[in-house]
C-alpha cells in the first residue's frame, strides 16, 4: 500500500487511518492510495504499532500527521471509551492534527458523548454516525449464519436502515481530503428500512439458495456467542446492540450520505448481489 513507509514526497498532509486494517479503515486506505495521498495505518500490525490500550504508542503514529480517521474499537459505547478519545484527542492536539473524522454510533448516548470530545477540541472535525452495516453479513459476525443459510437472531421485526461501508468510507474520504466537511454530523444510512426477515429475503434472492431469519430469545443468542468462543469484547458488543440499539430508534432514513457525496446511498440488494458475484457465499472467494 501506498504508506508513509514507502513515500519520498514532503509528509505534509500525512493521514493517520485508525483501525486502518479494519472494514472502514481498509476502504478508506484504498481510496487514499489511488488518489495518491500520503497515509499512515493505525493498527497493531502496523509500523510503528498503534494501540489503543497503550497510550504510549500514539505519538509515534501522530508525527507529521494532518489528519486523523478515529475507528475505536469495538465500539465507542464500551466503558472507557470517552477516557481514550479524549487523551487521544489531547495527543492530537500536541502534534497539531489539523482535522479529525470520527465514526460514531448512531441512536448511541455513550457514543455521542464522545462525538462532545472531539466537537470541543478545538481541531477541525466531521462525525460520521452509522449503525448497522450491510457488510455484517460478508466480513462480520453473521456471515457463518448466512453460510448456513439461516439468520438465528433476537431481531424481532424492528427495521434497520442497513448502510454499506463502501459508503461510509468515502463519506470519510471526503472529510478528511475535500473542504466543505468540517462541523458536520453525517447521519448516513441505507435508502430503505429492513427487517432481519427481509435481509434474509435479499440474501436468497442473491445467492439463489433460500436464507431464513429465525428468532431467538436475546439469553439463548448471547449464550450462543458465548459458548462458539467468540471474543469477550463481540460478545458484549452484540449483547449492547440487540438488546438497547436494536429497539426501533434508528427505525428512520437520514440524507447524510447524499448531503456528503451528492448521491444517494447504495441499496442492500446490490450490495448483496455484488458480493454473491465473488463466490464469498458459496465458500469460494473469487475476488472479495
Amino acid at each position: 500500500m501506498n504508506t508513509i513507509q514507502n513515500q519520498t514526497q514532503d509528509s505534509t498532509g500525512l493521514i493517520l487511518v485508525l483501525g486502518g486494517t479494519g472494514k472502514t479503515g481498509r476502504r478508506i486506505a484504498a481510496a487514499l492510495e489511488k488518489k495518491e495521498i500520503p497515509f499512515r495505518i493505525g493498527s497493531r500490525s502496523a509500523s510503528p504499532a498503534f494501540d489503543w490500550n497503550q497510550e504510549a504508542s500514539w505519538d509515534a503514529c501522530l508525527q507529521n500527521v494532518e489528519a486523523v480517521y478515529i475507528n475505536y474499537a469495538p465500539d465507542l459505547a464500551i466503558p472507557g471509551a470517552p477516557e481514550a478519545i479524549r487523551a487521544f484527542v489531547d495527543r492530537a492536539k500536541h502534534h497539531n492534527v489539523e482535522r479529525l473524522v470520527l465514526l460514531s454510533g448512531r441512536g448511541e448516548a455513550e457514543a455521542q458523548a464522545c462525538e462532545q470530545i472531539v466537537q470541543e477540541s478545538g481541531i477541525g472535525w466531521t462525525i460520521i454516525r452509522a449503525s448497522w452495516f450491510n457488510q455484517n453479513f460478508s466480513e462480520g459476525a453473521f456471515l457463518d449464519m448466512v453460510m448456513a443459510g439461516q439468520l438465528t437472531l433476537p431481531a424481532g421485526d424492528i427495521p434497520e436502515p442497513f448502510v454499506d461501508v463502501d459508503d461510509i468510507a468515502e463519506v470519510a474520504v471526503a472529510a478528511l481530503t475535500e473542504p466543505g466537511h468540517a462541523e458536520e454530523v453525517y447521519e448516513v444510512t441505507g435508502p430503505r428500512l429492513m427487517t432481519f426477515a427481509d435481509v434474509a429475503r435479499e440474501l436468497s434472492t442473491a445467492t439463489g439458495r433460500e436464507v431464513t431469519y429465525v428468532q431467538i430469545s436475546h439469553e439463548d443468542f448471547v449464550t450462543g456467542a458465548e459458548e462458539s468462543g467468540a471474543p469477550k469484547e463481540t460478545v458484549w458488543m452484540l449483547d449492547y446492540l440487540f438488546s438497547t440499539v436494536l429497539d426501533g430508534r434508528n427505525a428512520c432514513l437520514t440524507n447524510g450520505i447524499q448531503r456528503a457525496l451528492g448521491r444517494p446511498p447504495k441499496d442492500f440488494a446490490e450490495y448483496a448481489r455484488e458480493v454473491a458475484a465473488t463466490g464469498l457465499w458459496r465458500g469460494v472467494a473469487l475476488t472479495v
